[in-house]
């Protein structure tokens, strides 16, 4: 999907009081950050921010944490925080590539809401999904490891079935016609369309 670019994406979103602008200096150190001992959960692929912001708003025990690889969705989710005070949450931009260098250890749970599905065999190692995701997501779980991913694409959920058996996961739950009470964008659009929505959630411990 073509993404819409906004003019000075960059310069809003720094200007947001929510976003980590040397996220790498927090490795090991975002309960600081914070300023509790609270779980850490992240959402990789946070789009305009409904997801995350409702997450941290119904759940101020849970810090969270929103990245997103590109500024332009991340224009919305800065206007919707402009007149909200929101201690539990931050946002990041950059690529989920780099994950590894930003945290430690730290994290309870992943989300992964409507992810690019990269239907090419040959860009397989680009779904978040795939096991060069999976290896990295080991070094930052706490302890425990939780992911919970839904998504629109049928092919995509079922390719993520059999990665996450064949990388130790026990799945927990699956739907294949779930109904969430946070959603994205994207979801809000699905559901109106009648797609189904996808959903499994994974752990490893």
């Amino acid at each position: 999907m073509r993404l819409k670019h906004i003019k000075n994406a960059d310069k809003i979103i720094e200007s947001s009081p929510y976003l980590i602008l040397n996220p790498e200096n927090y490795k090991g150190k975002w309960n600081d950050l914070f300023n509790n001992e609270n779980d850490i959960e992240i959402e990789i692929g946070t789009g305009k921010g409904k997801f995350i912001i409702n997450k941290a708003i119904d759940n101020p025990n849970i810090n969270y944490i929103g990245i997103e690889k590109y500024d332009s969705p991340l224009v919305s989710a800065v206007k919707k925080l402009e007149d909200i005070h929101i201690n539990n949450l931050k946002l990041i931009c950059m690529d989920a590539l780099n994950i590894e260098n930003i945290f430690d250890k730290e994290i309870t749970k992943i989300y992964l809401n409507f992810s690019d599905p990269w239907p090419k065999k040959r860009h397989e190692k680009r779904r978040l999904s795939s096991k060069i995701f999976l290896d990295k997501y080991e070094n930052i779980f706490k302890d425990k490891k939780q992911i919970q991913m839904k998504t629109d694409n049928d092919d995509l959920y079922e390719y993520s079935l059999i990665s996450f058996e064949e990388n130790g996961y026990d799945i927990i739950k699956t739907d294949t016609n779930y109904i969430d009470k946070y959603t994205t964008e994207y979801e809000d659009k699905f559901i109106k369309n009648g797609k189904n929505i996808n959903y499994i959630l994974v752990v490893k411990k």
